[in-house]
């Protein structure tokens, strides 16, 4: 009961330091965070509306050039997109190429990454096994041995 009047105590004491900080005047400091805040705010909410306000122009300008232009502009920027995909799948391919040329090269001589998978694979396996039947796990694979045994 003591901790919750303490507790409910503490509460209202914090109530009144929020009320009291409310009454106080801000320090200089405070306020040049507040003013350097509102600057920067403001600075950004009016370059936000120039911003909008100049793509919209932009629009209603470029509007009726595109609708003239298209029969010309979307010709070519299927060309374009024809062209830059054809270049992102050749190089694709040669990539390819070159790692299957590599993979059968160093397969062929021997000097592949085969020998080391191997032997990272032997390793895990007897890891498993050490850890099925390893030191620390000793007395469960007796008890396991003498269930069995009974």
């Amino acid at each position: 009961m003591a901790d919750q009047t303490r507790t409910h105590q503490d509460i209202i004491v914090r109530d009144n330091r929020s009320t009291l900080d409310r009454d106080h005047p801000k320090t200089g400091g405070q306020m040049v965070k507040v003013a350097t805040g509102v600057a920067a705010g403001g600075s950004l909410l009016v370059l936000s509306g120039l911003t909008l306000a100049g793509t919209v122009i932009a629009l209603a300008v470029a509007t009726p050039l595109l609708i003239i232009f298209s029969p010309v502009l979307v010709p070519a920027l299927i060309t374009v997109v024809l062209i830059i995909t054809g270049f992102l799948a050749s190089g694709g391919f040669g990539i390819a190429a070159i790692t299957a040329f590599s993979w059968l090269y160093r397969h062929m001589t021997g000097s592949g990454s085969d020998q080391k998978i191997e032997s990272a694979r032997m390793k895990v396996g007897s890891r498993g096994h050490d850890t099925k039947y390893g030191q620390h796990n000793i007395g469960v694979h007796q008890q396991h041995q003498q269930a069995a045994a009974s």
